[in-house]
């Protein structure tokens, strides 16, 4: 990884303030974008087969990666905004997996973790 979620998180701060998008950068519309690049990122692989995949993304991997940045760039963002730690949430969520996913109930297969 090339930097932390702070310096991302300032960096994209920096970019939408310098463009005065604040006003548009709301709760709502920061979901709804998140929804819309995902989107994005899952038109790549619709219609593909799992064994289709890998060159698929070797193909598009440039196109992939940006719609990735895309949501990611928009999650930090929506982060910050709402004053929410990312990356203490995501630590506390896999903490909360491990839990809810034990390795010896979970280990090889995709059931939901009240399935198990």
């Amino acid at each position: 990884m090339s930097d932390s979620i702070r310096e991302l998180t300032g960096r994209i701060r920096e970019f939408s303030a310098a463009r005065d998008w604040d006003a548009y950068h709301n709760a709502k519309d920061m979901a709804v974008a998140i929804a819309a690049e995902a989107g994005e990122l899952m038109q790549h692989f619709v219609w593909q087969q799992p064994e289709q995949i890998d060159a698929r993304v070797a193909a598009k991997r440039a196109e992939i990666g940006s719609e990735m940045a895309d949501v990611g760039i928009l999650l930090l963002e929506m982060a910050d905004r709402l004053g929410f730690d990312l990356g203490a949430e995501m630590a506390a969520k896999i903490d909360r997996n491990e839990k809810r996913y034990p390795v010896e109930k979970a280990k090889g297969n995709n059931l939901k973790y009240n399935e198990l």
